[in-house]
């Protein structure tokens, strides 16, 4: 329960629902935890500019996983549920295939396929989202509540100073910006690393992932193509559908919308992979070497077809890079606050990227909120880390995990069982409501955290894996365990 006895976000409370704090809030970056962070900031009461790298917000790329705890603010925003209603993926299918193309799932709707799986088809866990729609979204609200956005104000450091109270950034240009809390969201080379002293190594995985989204149209140049990769005649309508590949190494999964084909592979890195989503190739390349590595059964022709017909400048190479937990997301004054990629990167398979970037944001807006006031902000951004530190190193634990399924998948099993195709979607993760458990656990997180008291040794209710109790892990262990055939060890309590 929060301090004053409410408990927020069980019902719609728009904007003017919560009293202004006066808090002044700095956000830098416009992926998703930036801009979610600015609209919940703007619905809690404080005052919000954002600071932008680039000349406009990049609203490109393909698909990712939006996971249901990543939805719940919408209650909030009525414009933003509307709009999510219209574009989600809600009657979409799926089937999967070995990556030499023969058929191992049959198309299902995905309610039936979650059935199979053990889920409840009523409450999927999330659904799979073209992220230039979900972007298109939330710019339209950060530009109905006319936030002030600066572009082209490269951050290349930030500061604290407990004398002023203040936390800051300065631009590669010399302009210097302060603020009561600075929200640093510019990913994974955020510079507030040098300054929260959380910086943690990159390491290969040896593995990267090729990514293309273009107009369906470019299809019309193999008609098998095209008539294998339709959409699914259903209720008197085209229905989009998912197919996912996996293989020896590697899988695969393409999207089939009105608008849009999308294809994603996972493979050996090669000398042009790059963690960057401008680093594009030429379709040869892959053609040229994706078999490498799959063993003695080529990928399917039809999908080496599809591959042929991306448009040139549409296929990114982006490097996977692991990385342990981030031991601190915050300065030492707790006046700069990292969130999102910048505290805690997430593998495309671990599904759960996106849904904690937006967790993250509704916390800490939530946090400043219930801290009483900009002389509290310490207890604000203490109580955020506390209640999101575990969680996420519990979800980038399952990532690795889903990782190790989808690459080394036992085909006799999965045709005996097709949920030992599907990656894991945890219940605690999907169940979770960031604003609701916040106000019901700040005033005991609080109390707790001034005793001394590890946040799970505390009274507070797990919001990770019932039962776990957390031990530090690293990326090497991980590693080696995964060269000698030993899958990855989740650790105690209940993951499912």
């Amino acid at each position: 329960m929060a301090a004053n006895g409410a408990v927020h976000g069980l019902e719609s409370e728009p904007v003017g629902s919560f009293p202004q704090t006066g808090i002044d809030v700095l956000v830098v970056g416009t992926g998703l935890a930036g801009l979610t962070a600015a609209i919940e900031c703007i619905r809690k009461g404080h005052s919000v500019r954002v600071l932008e790298r680039a000349a406009s917000i990049n609203t490109l790329g393909d698909m990712y996983f939006m996971g249901l705890p990543a939805t719940k603010f919408f209650k909030h925003w009525p414009e933003m549920k509307a709009e999510y209603d219209a574009i989600g993926l809600h009657n979409a299918w799926i089937e999967t295939f070995k990556h030499s193309g023969e058929q191992i799932v049959k198309p299902l709707y995905v309610a039936e396929r979650l059935k199979a799986a053990g889920l409840d088809p009523k409450t999927p866990p999330g659904t799979f989202q073209m992220r230039p729609l979900i972007y298109k979204m939330f710019v339209k609200q950060v530009e109905r509540l006319g936030v002030k956005i600066e572009f082209n104000a490269r951050v290349v450091d930030y500061f604290d100073d407990d004398e002023t109270g203040k936390g800051g950034c300065v631009t590669q240009d010399g302009r210097k910006y302060e603020a009561d809390v600075v929200i640093a969201a510019d990913g994974v080379g955020s510079k507030s690393q040098r300054l929260v002293g959380g910086q943690v190594r990159a390491i290969s995985s040896g593995r990267a992932m090729w990514r293309a989204a273009f107009p369906i149209e470019n299809l019309d140049k193999d008609p098998e193509v095209k008539e294998h990769y339709k959409m699914v005649p259903a209720n008197g309508e085209s229905e989009p559908i998912v197919r996912t590949y996996l293989g020896p190494g590697t899988y695969a999964m393409t999207l089939t919308r009105p608008e849009t084909m999308i294809w994603i592979i996972n493979h050996n890195a090669t000398g042009s992979s790059a963690e960057s989503w401008s680093n594009t190739i030429e379709p040869q390349e892959v053609l040229d070497t994706m078999d490498d590595g799959v063993g003695p059964n080529p990928w399917a022709p039809m999908m080496k077809r599809l591959i042929a017909c991306t448009p040139e400048k549409t296929i990114v190479n982006f490097e996977l890079l692991w990385r342990d937990p981030q031991p601190s997301w915050k300065s030492p004054s707790s006046r700069v606050i990292q969130i999102g990629d910048a505290a805690h990167s997430f593998l495309p398979a671990s599904g759960n990227g996106a849904t904690q970037a937006i967790e993250d944001a509704v916390s800490i807006a939530s946090c400043l909120q219930l801290c009483g006031g900009k002389e509290n902000i310490a207890e604000g951004v203490n109580a955020h880390i506390r209640f999101r530190f575990i969680r996420n190193a519990c979800a980038q634990k399952v990532g690795f995990s889903n990782a190790e399924l989808l690459q080394d998948t036992d085909w006799d099993k999965v045709k005996i069982d097709p949920r030992r195709a599907q990656p894991k979607h945890p219940k605690w993760v999907w169940e979770h409501d960031p604003e609701i458990y916040t106000y019901q656990n700040y005033a005991k997180n609080v109390e707790a955290m001034n005793k001394g008291i590890p946040f799970d040794e505390s009274d507070v209710p797990p919001n990770f894996p019932p039962g776990y109790k957390y031990e530090p892990w690293s990326i090497e262990k991980i590693m080696e365990d995964m060269r000698q055939g030993i899958p990855v060890d989740l650790g105690k309590g209940n993951w499912d």
